[in-house]
């Protein structure tokens, strides 16, 4: 389908961001005249930082519309080079401002801590109190002027590893052709998940094998590119003083490391539940062995809920109606007022995804298909764009982006409401275990997986620390058996599974992804307290919603009912999981 045929009630509007590419070469020329510089020297009074910070802020907001305006259009159509130009030139904007106000944050840690913590006490400066907080807490791990200067502008060269690593991941890892539906094709990422997801045995097994065919012959390289990623968090860590590169990675999202660490124990500790599900999928699918190629489609057969986009909205509307009205008002605003983008079209960015940019409405991009997967997708990225709307409505703009620590969790405790929803409403057996299994499989891959490749991680980062180079052995090595210690003797841990690791995009953002298993912890326990506590368990969610990014994730999760410092919320997630699967045994 082309672009134009698509009625404009499915389209996202760009234009309440700019009405045209004029209005936006216009503003773009504008943010050209960067200069901050007179400010230079005189961050040392309350007034000063003031004008400052306001200064900065303006700027900002207007370069990240300019920069929302490119990315949408863009993603309407990948193959218009004139969007990706755009992208480009603000990247550039992105950097130059960097550059120019690399002066600023030396300026105001060299002020005394007394001196901080007076203008963090400054009514006048409010809005940058939980910034000034911080920066005390940063100032041992700031550098000089000049050496902040010279980092701001390594940070793209130094960003090589991983972009070697998307270029052969995308464009030069030559994966062999497969048959498939009667034709020869070139295997592909998104080929190969639609082959994993299918009910054909045989092809699962021969695309597995293909697929890591490909990554074994450039095993070589990709373990120098994982190695470099690594090398460079090392060297942040070193220059900045860190004791370590996780270390670093918690204290940037202002997140104490006991979370982290209770999250490897208590899901260490479960992991006989995993295998336990393991051994039921085993006996459901009636293997002798099951592979881990067998571990991705649904076993439940013909209990998909396909339906069209407009049932599937209201369906997603009715499943969060604990969130009480004000929530369905925005969930149907998002709808009618030109949010959303539905529909798959040719040269269309793939995927979703939900983005907020202060001072703009959220936009959502969905290429929506009549799957039950789509239903959850739609009620995941609108938990996305109203944690935005709810954020950028309350906070300033200083303290209006949330960390990306919480960035899963309203996304999360919309699809946890509406699958309990699915569940109870049913009558359908087969639905039911459908959903089931859907739950238990967020849960296998949102919580146990990412907690695999959050201690994977860890210890790689550790090996190299001590001075241990990584390589395609060592690094195959520990990911095979951190694979065994997860999945269990049910599972049939192929050769091939021990490369894993290196067809990891998201291990060149070092220790992102045990951010996706603690927000699934904390959206299991907010929505149970909202389900069983009513109004009272809401109105604390909307105030963690609001929060944005005016004090630490961690924090703001308390409010909500999630304290991750403590055992409650791991125990309540795996007490879920456990439930969940004494339901679908009982249906087996």
């Amino acid at each position: 389908m082309e672009r134009r045929e698509v009625p404009d009630q499915y389209k996202w509007k760009v234009s309440d961001v700019f009405e045209s590419d004029e209005a936006w070469e216009k503003a773009y020329a504008e943010l050209e005249q960067i200069d901050f510089s007179r400010f230079k020297g005189t961050l040392n009074t309350a007034e000063n930082i003031l004008a400052y910070l306001q200064e900065e802020d303006a700027y900002e907001i207007k370069l990240m519309r300019a920069y929302l305006y490119a990315h949408l259009r863009s993603d309407e159509d990948v193959r218009v080079t004139k969007y990706n130009s755009y992208l480009a030139r603000i990247s550039s904007l992105f950097t130059r401002l960097g550059a120019e106000t690399a002066f600023a944050v030396p300026e105001l840690s060299a002020l005394s801590d007394e001196m901080l913590r007076e203008l963090a006490q400054d009514e006048r400066l409010k809005a940058y109190d939980y910034t000034i907080t911080r920066l005390i807490a940063e100032k041992k791990h700031i550098l000089s002027e000049a050496e902040e200067r010279i980092l701001a502008l390594a940070s793209e060269p130094l960003e090589t590893a991983g972009n070697a690593f998307t270029m052969l991941d995308n464009a030069e890892l030559n994966l062999p052709e497969i048959e498939y539906e009667g034709e020869k094709v070139q295997l592909s990422n998104g080929l190969y998940a639609v082959i994993l997801n299918g009910n054909d045995r045989e092809k699962r097994a021969e695309a597995f094998k293909l697929y890591y065919s490909a990554y074994q012959k450039i095993i070589n390289t990709l373990a120098t590119t994982y190695f470099g990623n690594v090398r460079n968090d090392i060297f942040f860590k070193t220059v900045r003083g860190y004791e370590s590169c996780l270390d670093k990675a918690l204290f940037a999202e202002d997140v104490d490391k006991s979370v982290y660490e209770n999250l490897i124990q208590a899901v260490g500790e479960k992991t006989p539940l995993m295998h336990r599900y393991m051994q039921d999928r085993k006996q459901v699918l009636g293997y002798d062995e099951m592979h881990m190629y067998d571990l991705h489609f649904p076993i439940v057969d013909n209990a998909d809920v396909k339906l069209t986009f407009e049932e599937a909205y209201d369906l997603v509307v009715e499943g969060l109606a604990p969130l009480g009205e004000d929530y369905r008002e925005l969930l149907l605003k998002g709808k009618n007022d030109g949010w959303i983008d539905v529909c798959e079209t040719e040269g269309k960015r793939g995927g979703a995804y939900s983005i907020g940019v202060y001072g703009n409405h959220p936009f959502v991009l969905l290429n929506y298909q009549q799957t039950t997967h789509e239903v959850f997708t739609i009620a995941h990225e609108m938990g996305h764009a109203i944690h935005s709307y709810f954020s950028n409505r309350t906070q300033p703009y200083a303290k209006a982006n949330y960390k990306i620590f919480v960035a899963e969790v309203a996304s999360t405790v919309n699809e946890v409401l509406l699958l309990k929803h699915l569940v109870k409403t049913t009558e359908d057996a087969s639905l039911k275990k459908y959903l089931l299994t859907y739950f238990i499989d967020m849960i296998r891959t949102t919580l146990f997986r990412q907690t695999q490749f959050a201690e994977f991680e860890e210890r790689a980062h550790a090996m190299a620390e001590a001075g241990e180079p990584l390589n395609k052995d060592n690094l195959s090595e520990l990911y095979l058996s951190l694979n065994k210690k997860y999945y269990g003797e049910a599972v049939t841990h192929d050769e091939q599974i021990a490369i894993e690791w290196a067809r990891i995009p998201h291990f060149y953002n070092s220790f992102y992804v045990y951010k996706y298993a603690t927000g699934i912890i904390a959206a299991i326990t907010i929505a149970n307290k909202i389900l069983s506590e009513g109004k009272p368990a809401v109105e604390k969610y909307f105030e963690f919603l609001s929060g944005g990014g005016s004090t630490d994730p961690v924090s703001l999760l308390k409010i909500a009912g999630a304290d991750l410092t403590t055992e409650e919320p791991f125990r309540l997630a795996m007490e879920e999981f456990e439930k969940t699967l004494e339901e679908f045994e009982a249906l087996m």
